[in-house]
């Protein structure tokens, strides 16, 4: 039966997207793991469990906390291919449905990045892990072999993002489908992946060189040469991680620490947080005008939102603040397209937060791995400048903004999806815990509000 996304037992604290993928860190940590162990196994059961938010074919962000030192930053997100192509491309739209709204968004070959996680998963275990890495991708390969039950928040993730289902015989098998034309499966329905456990097998065994220089490198380069890719075997074989120096600021009492550039998610937080500091009374009850007030300027300190938010109806009214965060909710589950966190602490003072994406997923399925690969250079969100446009050999920037905050003897692990929402719902569960003294739980599940595009409403909390 599958357990709680969130465990606190036993001087443990973890927080993921699915419950298998709590139990799988939980199994690690009853072996004898740490944080980065049992942070590993989470992730690598997170690309079985949450197979339209994550994948092997993607990257990540991570901030990395041993006892009595400063965080540290890990890299592993993806990278722009070192050359471009601009012939026969594989690059095309297609349309996701959210229901109140429609999204475009851009996959095939021509949309993917070099992927990274799979070296960040290795360098992480390598600096702070204890367990072999054969024994991490257990929980992984068991889920992928006997399937997980579809529930509902992957089932709605899965009929937004048909198309994308669709595209292929290899990604429509990845989800269930015999054929690209079958019915998508109903909630409940197992779906497992035996390639990716066969895969995982051989990943645990071979280590990271199997996926950047062996038989699945020189596929997916041959497929991409020969399909409109931009990717070469000198991409995979040239991926490096980095270990960075997070960005340190001071809320109010509180210390934060997030990703550092060249991604931008945390950077756009801190930004929100000095805006908050300033403009937000001490005293201010949460939900008041001056709350959503202070919290529509901090919005606007984010450049990519400041024009949209920029509305004197709603930044002058008191009552069209107040209507504003009390009367917008939106009902259905919350998706966070193409991203999963995962927080851990050990009780024994290591932390590891961590954030995964593979964008909405290209459509491209590397065979016999059950792996879909990114649509990195097919996302809007970090292709400002235009698609096709992008530096060559170049780590993309990326909205994703794990966070740890220390106030006292006390210390929280943040992180969500949610793309450009990410930075506005990471400061408001800030404010929360630190001007509002709230709970992590009662932060979490408090209403949000987001603007952009003209919009205002909430969101209801994800996790």
């Amino acid at each position: 039966m599958s357990k709680a996304p969130s465990l606190n037992a036993g001087g443990w604290r973890i927080a993921t997207g699915h419950g298998e993928t709590t139990a799988a860190a939980q199994a690690m940590l009853e072996a004898g793991g740490n944080a980065a162990d049992a942070a590993i196994a989470a992730t690598l059961a997170a690309t079985v469990t949450e197979p339209m938010l994550c994948s092997l074919g993607g990257g990540g962000h991570a901030l990395v906390q041993a006892e009595g030192r400063a965080p540290v930053s890990l890299d592993c997100f993806t990278h722009t291919p070192r050359h471009r192509r601009s012939d026969s491309l594989d690059f095309y739209p297609i349309v996701g449905n959210f229901g109140t709204d429609i999204q475009e968004f851009h996959v095939g070959m021509a949309a993917i990045a070099t992927p990274g996680l799979v070296a960040g998963l290795f360098a992480l275990s390598e600096r702070f892990g204890r367990m072999s890495f054969a024994d991490l991708v257990e929980p992984a390969i068991r889920l992928a072999r006997e399937g997980v039950a579809l529930n509902p928040t992957q089932h709605y993730t899965l009929n937004i993002l048909e198309p994308i289902v669709r595209a292929s015989t290899g990604s429509a098998r990845l989800f269930g489908l015999s054929d690209p034309k079958g019915d998508l499966p109903a909630i409940g329905t197992r779906v497992g992946n035996p390639p990716l456990a066969d895969f995982l097998t051989e990943l645990g065994q071979q280590g990271d060189a199997f996926f950047y220089h062996g038989e699945p490198a020189r596929r997916l380069a041959a497929d991409s040469v020969h399909a409109g890719g931009h990717l070469t075997l000198a991409d995979l074989s040239s991926y490096r991680i980095r270990w960075r120096r997070p960005l340190r600021w001071r809320y109010r009492e509180a210390t934060v620490w997030s990703t550092p550039p060249p991604a931008f998610g945390g950077m756009m937080l801190a930004l929100a947080c000095a805006n908050l500091a300033e403009t937000l009374a001490v005293d201010s009850p949460h939900g008041s005008p001056q709350h959503v007030r202070a919290l529509c300027r901090a919005m606007q300190s984010s450049e990519d939102l400041r024009q949209q938010l920029e509305k004197p109806d709603l930044l002058g009214s008191a009552r069209g603040l107040k209507l504003a965060f009390s009367g917008l909710t939106r009902p259905g589950p919350v998706v966070q397209r193409g991203t999963t966190h995962i927080s851990i602490e050990d009780g024994n003072g290591l932390a590891v937060s961590i954030t995964l994406s593979n964008g909405e997923g290209s459509g491209y399925v590397l065979p016999g791995t059950g792996i879909m690969l990114n649509n990195m250079l097919g996302e809007e969100d970090i292709n400002r400048t235009g698609f096709h446009t992008w530096p060559t050999n170049r780590r993309l920037a990326s909205m994703m903004a794990p966070t740890i905050v220390r106030r006292g003897g006390s210390r929280w692990l943040l992180g969500s999806g949610g793309s450009n929402r990410i930075r506005t719902a990471l400061a408001q569960v800030i404010s929360g815990i630190v001007d509002f003294d709230m709970a992590l739980d009662q932060a979490i599940h408090a209403a949000r509000m987001h603007l952009e595009g003209g919009m205002n409403g909430l969101i209801q909390a994800g996790h």
